[in-house]
This record gives structure tokens, C-alpha cells and sequence, in this order.
């Protein structure tokens, strides 16, 4: 099967590629490429370069910078990106709680939090996941008692993914804790990470590396003004967080790359030939990878995935580890003193989080397949 893109889709391409490659500092894009952790202060620099060319937050509605593209453009601004080494929006902010205040929110909360999002003068966490809340999300915990003016939020978060960072944080909170069913009653609010009695606590990874953290709250008073939506919706607004997170986890664009270095490198230590086999086939399922995220683009509709997208989420994730392991074995003993490793170790997550393999192979079953 060959797939070829229109005139006017091509020149797109060629559009975003001039773009990520001669106006983004190349010191941003060589960290990226160099698989570097990228820092707080690269990642503000980056978005907000995207921000101001409009092409920070395209899936957003026009009115707050969104871009009135097609599915399959915004599919190549998304390849194009990764393939240029430009770090992608920050997802907390571009592809999570932007659009649920852009879809659910009141106009005051708009106007107060949407142009900061995009703009990365405001750096969100994410607080949904608990000790005993993660994949069953809805037995959540933490409670938000409304006192007059304010609503008083008790509990933990855990996982919080560069809570280190946050300047604010978007938490599920349980407002009804007498709700007959357990998604009803939670809410949606936002926090201010400076509020008293808030506080973040580090959590050291198995590459040594701290990215994640646990996020406190002891008596922290938060103005009603900060619930998005209506109380007790927050389930439904999760659900559709959620669903925007999955889109773009396959991550072809970056995968592309990184296996075409791996590649070279082989070339150049002289070990290609030991595996080339494994390289071509790695290839191979790229490129499959690839097509059916242009199918998944082109059928998607109404900024609703395609269901394949779960098997997207599913062979992007196994790919991503695939390569990252093959560019250690290609680099030996010494990927051990390298980055590659810490490399290696990170991507074990990729299969987990976004929804985990095993729960996108139930959606695959039931919306696909019909069992």
C-alpha cells in the first residue's frame, strides 16, 4: 500500500519542517536529539516560540490559538515536530487541562487561564493518580469540603510527572463522598501550588532521575471560582482529558529518527552488519506504524480518534522501547556509563502510562473487533 499526500498537504509538510528547523535555537533542538533531560527553562523557551508563530496549541479552538486544520495536518505538524528535535508543547498544559477549560469552563476561567496555558507562563501538574487510585482512577480519595467561598482540599496525589515545576495544578477531588456511584461526586479544580499546605515530595526513579513526585494537601483552602464545570461533573471531564493524552503517544515522528541514528551509529562502531536484520525490521514496523497513523489521521473525526488509535498507543509504546534497546545493545558495555541506559530505563513507562497496553487491548476488543 502506498499513501501519498495531496499538493497542498506536501507543501504543509514543508511548511512546518522550514519552520522547526530554522527558527527553533538549535541548542533546544540538538538536547532533544541527544535524548538530554530537557530543562524547565528549555521547554518555556521552546513553547513559547511555537506560541507566538501559532503553532503551539493548533487542536485548540481558534479563538484562544487554536488552528482551523485538518486532522491529517495536524497529524504532520505533530511528525514534523518530533522529526526536527523540537520539544512538543508541554502536555499538561497543550493537550490537557487547556482543552477541558476551553470545552467546559466558564468564560472568566477562559480568559484567565487559556492565553497563560498556551503561552507557558503557567506550568500545570497533573493530579489525578493516588496511592490507591491509579488504573482504578474513580476510587479516588482526596476530598474537597466546600466552606463558604472556598473549598478545603485534604489528601495525597502521587505520580505527579514534573510536579517539581508546577506553578499550578488541575486535581481531581471528591466534593460528594456520599455519591451512589463512585464517578459521581468528583470535581474538577484548579491549584495554585503556593496555596499553604500544599506540599511536593520527590520520587526517585530506577535511572536515578526524579520526574515524578507525591503532592500533598493539608487544609488547603481553594476559591469555588477555580472549579471548572459544573461540581460532580469532574468524571466526565477526566474521561475526555484522558482521551486527548492518548492521542500522539505512538510518537512516530521521534521513533523515526531515533532509529535512523541507532542506525548510523551501528555504521560507525562496525557492528552493522551483527544487526541488520533486527534494524530492518525495526524499520519495517515502523513504517507500518506510520501508515496507520495516516490512516488513524485521515479517518479521524470531529477531534475524535479513530478507535485504531489504541493500537497505535499499543505498537508506538512497544516500538519506542524496541528502539531504545536496540541502541543499547549496539553500544555494548558502554551504554552502561552512557545515557542510553537511563534512556532505556525511562522507556519502560511508556506501555503504562496514557492508559496501559492491557487496557487498550479491552477497547481494541470492544470497539473494534465487537467481543
Amino acid at each position: 500500500m502506498r499513501l501519498q499526500l495531496s499538493a497542498e498537504d506536501q507543501a504543509f509538510r514543508e511548511e512546518m519542517r522550514t519552520f522547526f528547523t530554522t527558527q527553533v535555537p538549535q541548542w533546544i533542538r540538538d538536547s532533544v536529539i541527544n535524548q538530554e533531560e530537557p530543562t524547565k527553562e528549555l521547554m518555556v523557551e521552546s513553547q513559547r516560540i511555537l506560541n507566538a508563530a501559532g503553532l503551539a496549541v493548533p487542536a485548540w479552538p481558534v479563538e484562544w490559538g487554536g488552528r482551523d486544520w485538518t486532522q491529517l495536518q495536524k497529524h504532520i505538524w505533530h511528525e514534523e515536530l518530533q522529526l526536527a528535535g523540537v520539544p512538543e508543547p508541554l502536555a499538561f498544559n497543550a493537550s490537557m487541562v487547556g482543552p477541558v477549560i476551553a470545552t467546559f469552563g466558564s468564560q472568566e476561567i477562559k480568559e484567565r487561564f487559556l492565553p497563560a496555558t498556551a503561552n507557558m507562563d503557567i506550568w500545570w501538574s497533573q493530579g489525578f493518580s493516588e496511592p490507591d487510585a491509579g488504573s482504578d482512577l474513580a476510587s479516588l480519595r482526596t476530598t474537597a469540603i466546600k466552606d463558604g467561598d472556598h473549598y478545603v482540599v485534604n489528601g495525597q496525589k502521587t505520580w505527579t510527572t514534573l510536579g517539581q515545576y508546577g506553578d499550578w495544578i488541575f486535581t481531581l477531588v471528591r466534593t460528594n463522598p456520599e455519591a451512589a456511584k463512585r464517578q459521581q461526586g468528583i470535581s474538577f479544580l484548579l491549584i495554585d501550588m503556593t496555596t499553604p499546605g500544599l506540599t511536593v515530595r520527590p520520587i526517585e526513579l530506577i535511572d536515578g532521575s526524579v520526574e515524578v513526585n507525591e503532592v500533598f494537601f493539608d487544609n488547603v483552602r481553594v476559591p469555588v471560582e477555580n472549579l471548572v464545570g459544573e461540581e460532580n461533573r469532574g468524571w466526565d471531564y477526566a474521561k475526555f482529558l484522558l482521551g486527548n493524552e492518548r492521542v500522539g503517544i505512538a510518537r512516530v515522528g521521534s521513533t523515526k529518527r531515533v532509529l535512523a541514528e541507532t542506525k548510523e551509529r551501528a555504521k560507525e562502531l562496525g557492528v552493522f552488519e551483527q544487526f541488520a536484520e533486527r534494524i530492518v525490521d525495526l524499520e519495517n514496523q515502523v513504517l507500518a506504524l506510520d501508515l496507520t497513523a495516516l490512516r488513524v489521521a485521515a479517518n479521524s473525526n470531529e477531534g475524535r480518534p479513530d478507535p485504531v488509535s489504541s493500537v497505535l498507543k499499543i505498537k508506538g509504546s512497544v516500538l519506542t522501547q524496541a528502539v531504545s534497546e536496540l541502541a543499547v545493545d549496539i553500544e555494548g558495555p558502554a551504554a552502561v556509563a552512557d545515557h542510553l541506559s537511563l534512556v532505556y530505563l525511562n522507556n519502560r513507562k511508556t506501555s503504562i502510562y496514557g492508559g496501559s497496553n492491557e487496557i487498550q487491548r479491552t477497547i481494541i476488543a470492544g470497539t473494534i473487533l465487537g467481543l
